[in-house]
């Protein structure tokens, strides 16, 4: 994230845990976006993943192949550094993914965002809130992603009581500054082609275990500026006044460590966020989904005989299915 200079406001997620019972990760994100939690990944994402014609030729071989450049073969090193392979590993999976443009041309109307800055505003009870910064690598559409969730159960999350977090207020943990203005900005210029935020990445990975995002802390990074795209476009196209969308603004996001991946779908519902009653926010979210096991970078030998070869092991090729999908949403 960038500097804060002064007074400039924004949500600041916490790298080290708070004491117990302060509301942490996701629970407080899901208060501070009024939004109501949707375990797994919708319905439609899944479906893109098992169907046939939405696979890569020799998929689970290659993915495995991208996994050994990123640990093995991109570096002189004997055993990467994780700041190293994280992000090789990343640009080995989009690759991939870019390959089924062949298949679908309209992926071509995609653009990969790095170092843009967001600023979304607004009034939660009796707080006002604000979430900015550089957040990670946007990639961005010509078109918008179709709302997951149907007009009913959109309505259906009127009834859905959000979680207090009484006598703590859900803020507590919160940086508070002075707020001179109130932003609201996608971080384009009007008139740019690619105006759609579609999928969030973000890469946690600093060697040191300390200085990277527990993956609850992920998840409520990842949901915050997932919602932060989505109010920001959404106060773009619709204004500032608070009002349910008759077309809601659907963001994604992916996280990872290089091993571990937490995918994410949030559909933005409702910019009328000041009381916790009527209609909610909704997220999907798939959590601690590894792509592998272990990279085994020096081979284990005992007695002078090797025991367990160099090389990937636990390969899980779900994990990659559910990343490819997600690339694929709103396109298949």
């Amino acid at each position: 994230m960038d500097k804060q200079r002064p007074g400039e406001p924004r949500w600041v997620p916490r790298r080290a845990a708070p004491p117990l019972p302060v509301p942490a990760g996701v629970r407080q994100a899901l208060w501070l976006t009024k939004a109501q939690l949707v375990p797994g990944l919708p319905a439609r994402v899944l479906r893109i993943a098992e169907e046939p014609a939405n696979l890569l030729d020799d998929q689970d071989e290659r993915a495995q192949r991208a996994v050994s450049r990123a640990r093995f073969w991109d570096t002189t090193e004997v055993a990467p550094k994780r700041e190293s392979y994280c992000p090789v590993l990343f640009e080995e999976l989009l690759h991939l993914c870019r390959i089924m443009t062949m298949k679908h041309p309209s992926l071509a109307k995609r653009m990969l965002t790095r170092d843009y800055r967001i600023a979304a505003t607004w009034e939660r009870e009796s707080f006002l809130l604000q979430v900015r910064g550089l957040n990670g690598i946007l990639l961005n559409s010509m078109a918008p992603i179709p709302p997951v969730a149907s007009k009913e159960e959109v309505a259906a999350t009127a009834e859905h009581a959000l979680e207090t977090f009484y006598p703590i207020l859900p803020t507590i943990d919160l940086q508070e500054v002075t707020v001179y203005k109130e932003l609201n900005d996608t971080g384009f210029r009007a008139g740019y082609p690619y105006c759609h935020p579609h999928t969030l990445y973000f890469l946690e990975s600093a060697n040191i275990r300390t200085n990277r995002f527990r993956p609850e802390q992920l998840r409520a990074k990842m949901m915050m500026f997932a919602f932060g795209n989505a109010l920001a476009k959404a106060k773009m196209l619709y204004g500032n006044d608070p009002k349910v969308l008759e077309q809601p603004i659907v963001v994604q996001s992916v996280g990872t460590d290089g091993e571990v991946f937490q995918f994410m779908v949030f559909q933005l519902n409702t910019t009328d966020l000041v009381s916790s009653d009527g209609i909610k926010n909704l997220v999907w979210i798939d959590s601690d989904q590894p792509l592998y096991e272990k990279a085994q970078c020096v081979p284990e030998i005992k007695k002078r005989v090797v025991t367990k070869p160099a090389g990937i092991y636990g390969f899980q090729p779900d994990t990659f299915k559910k990343f490819l999908a997600l690339y694929l949403h709103g396109t298949v």
